[in-house]
């Protein structure tokens, strides 16, 4: 097979580059003017002193004057740059040219140290955006050439070696292999995969060569929607988020008009020079600054949510962080939520001389050509190969089961129904799952019994809600009531409700939101549950892999369809809404203080700064801390 590289994977590369380079400028100047301050500072006298001053100033003071026009221009007057750049200048003129120096020298250093920290805060973010490749490698007769993904058709061969990432989302035409999920679950066990079977965007192949028929475009695959669904998450705000802009808008007016009063109303009373009040003034006006405010409460949100996708948890936005945190109710979807939505054999109970193990046979051979969930798990159940040169005649009843004719023999496996429907009796079976019965020749032979498996974390998922302070515990189903019963024993729910109707549901959970003194919860399956979804304050779906109607119908889409990451997902929330209201009581309690103490007392307008940056810091190092929850 003849292999052809392309460059557009070189050309993105590129341009990161160009960003990386930009971002880096800062450090530069502010070391440059760092060393001509200090210069001037120590060595120089008179007019040179004066000169190493402005052009120490200009080194950095440039970039802030040049952000506070384009800001006046995008009609906001009154931001930090503009702030920083009239105290800085001020000072200038009332001759204090260390102290505007230091002022836009100290204010650079605190923007170089919160870019960082947004940065860092960022990882998990730009490890998603990694996981999209931008490169494919098209099979077009015996040649494999590279091209663009966005490129690739639907119904286009890719050839995927191991250590490819899967640039769309398609099925496994041809080869086995081991696939590496983690980008899009969060988790570190690997899928095995083959012939059939699907493989996503973003999964690494980590063992055999796969070639792998495209379903889905590049825009509309797995990773791609998992990138828009993180990208758009910074537009649904939370309460916090909101408070902080509303806040910015009055603030900032207030303390200029403030401390305009003070450089003009006290001198002109006779109270003072307007050296002195200009001075307290620009001082006033430095400290007044909201950083803190302004980056560390977006930035808790943005941790959280950065976070939570790093852990498998995918949330739409701050508004969806807040109500979760919220969470005191919840209720559950059954299958596909707190089971796996496949069944397994529990029971089989033959009759009239049948052993158990021709029962099997004979149920093996009639699901052989099925679809269906039940007909796998009976032939896994059975284990050995389909000579399907045995099966003479197949006749399906819709709804209702099989007809085979079967080495000259007439088996029927199905409903209850089918079997009478043949006049074959069939005595009362009470158990509480699904069974499938067989007859053999007009002879009722018995039935087969499947559960519905429990996923293995369902339990323990309970007993950590709970802990959480999470009540209520409901689990709706519309599976038949005895089934729902003996599952939510198993899992542990308070109540379980079996037989309802998605217009059911929602009537449960809106009568479960009168138990909510905080917000309910529900978790579903994102595709039979859309309505159930909406009704809540926040829809969960255990979205799992490709699951597109989850990722549209919920609020939060736990990858991993594991419903242990719940009690995960509003551990993350509740830490990011405590550590958002600390930095708003913390830096508004602080910036008073040193307000008050600025026209109360000769702060000196680099220490005004000290202190604006230093709160900054602390509260972007408490935003991190979000980081570090298990």
């Amino acid at each position: 097979m003849k292999v052809s590289n392309c460059n557009h994977c070189e050309v993105d590369s590129h341009s990161k580059e160009q960003d990386e380079e930009k971002e880096g400028s800062r450090l530069p100047q502010i070391i440059v003017s760092a060393v001509l301050f200090l210069i001037s500072l120590l060595i120089l006298k008179g007019i040179p002193q004066l000169i190493v001053y402005i052009a120490a100033y200009l080194t950095v003071g440039f970039t802030v004057w040049k952000e506070a026009f384009e800001s006046i221009g995008k009609g906001l007057w009154f931001d930090e740059n503009f702030l920083m750049a009239i105290a800085s200048l001020g000072a200038f003129f009332i001759g204090e040219y260390p102290e505007a120096v230091a002022v836009i020298l100290l204010y650079e250093i605190g923007e170089l140290l919160q870019d960082r920290a947004v940065d860092s805060s960022r990882k998990s973010i730009e490890a998603l955006v990694n996981i999209r490749p931008d490169c494919a490698n098209l099979i077009s007769g015996n040649d494999v050439r590279e091209v663009k993904a966005q490129e690739v058709a639907v119904g286009d061969l890719l050839l995927v070696r191991p250590g490819d990432r899967i640039p769309l989302d398609g099925t496994v035409e041809e080869g086995t292999s081991t696939i590496d999920t983690s980008a899009l679950t969060g988790e570190s066990l690997p899928r095995d995969v083959a012939v059939g079977d699907m493989a996503l965007a973003g999964c690494v192949n980590q063992s055999g060569t796969l070639k792998v028929r495209v379903t889905k475009e590049y825009g509309v695959s797995s990773v791609s929607r998992i990138l828009e669904l993180v990208e758009n998450a910074r537009e649904n705000k939370a309460t916090e988020e909101q408070f902080i802009t509303r806040f910015a808008r009055v603030y900032t007016p207030v303390v200029v008009s403030i401390a305009v009063l003070v450089a003009l109303v006290p001198p002109l009373l006779g109270w003072g020079s307007f050296s002195s009040f200009i001075h307290k003034a620009l001082t006033f006006l430095v400290v007044s600054c909201p950083c803190a405010l302004v980056i560390s409460i977006p930035l808790s949100f943005f941790s959280g949510i950065g976070y939570a996708s790093h852990r498998g948890v995918l949330m739409k936005g701050g508004n969806y962080l807040e109500a979760l945190s919220k969470a005191d109710v919840a209720a559950f979807d059954k299958t596909g939520t707190l089971t796996q939505g496949c069944f397994r054999v529990t029971e089989i109970q033959p009759t009239n001389n049948f052993t158990a193990e021709q029962i099997l046979e004979l149920a093996a051979y009639c699901e052989s050509q099925s679809t269906h969930p039940l007909a796998k798990s009976i032939r896994d159940a059975y284990g050995k190969t389909i000579e399907s040169g045995k099966i003479q005649e197949t006749h399906e009843f819709s709804g209702y089961g099989v007809q085979i004719l079967w080495n000259g023999k007439v088996i029927l496996a199905g409903k209850k129904k089918l079997l009478e429907k043949h006049s074959i009796s069939v005595p009362p079976v009470f158990n509480e799952a699904t069974s499938v019965f067989i007859a053999c020749d007009g002879v009722y032979a018995g039935y087969i019994s499947l559960n519905d498996v429990v996923k293995p974390d369902a339990k323990q998922a309970m007993n950590a809600l709970r802990k959480l302070g999470v009540h209520h515990l409901t689990m709706l189903s519309g599976d038949r009531q005895d089934i729902a019963r003996r599952i939510g024993e198993e899992v542990g729910v308070d109540q379980a409700y079996g037989e309802l109707l998605p217009e059911d549901k929602v009537n449960h959970v809106l009568a479960l939101k009168k138990e909510s003194t905080g917000a309910l919860l529900y978790a579903g399956d994102g595709i039979n549950d859309a309505p159930v979804l909406a009704a809540a304050d926040v829809g969960i779906a255990m979205g799992g892999l490709g699951s597109d109607a989850a990722m549209e119908a919920a609020d939060v889409v736990i990858m991993s369809d594991e419903p242990s990451k719940i009690a995960l997902a509003i551990r993350i929330a509740r830490k990011t809404m405590k550590i958002a209201k600390e930095n708003i009581v913390f830096s508004i309690s602080i910036k008073i203080i040193i307000l008050l103490l600025s026209l109360f007392l000769n702060l000196g307008l680099w220490l005004a700064v000290f202190a604006d940056v230093g709160v900054c810091m602390l509260a972007i190092l408490n935003t991190l801390r979000i980081r570090r929850l298990s």
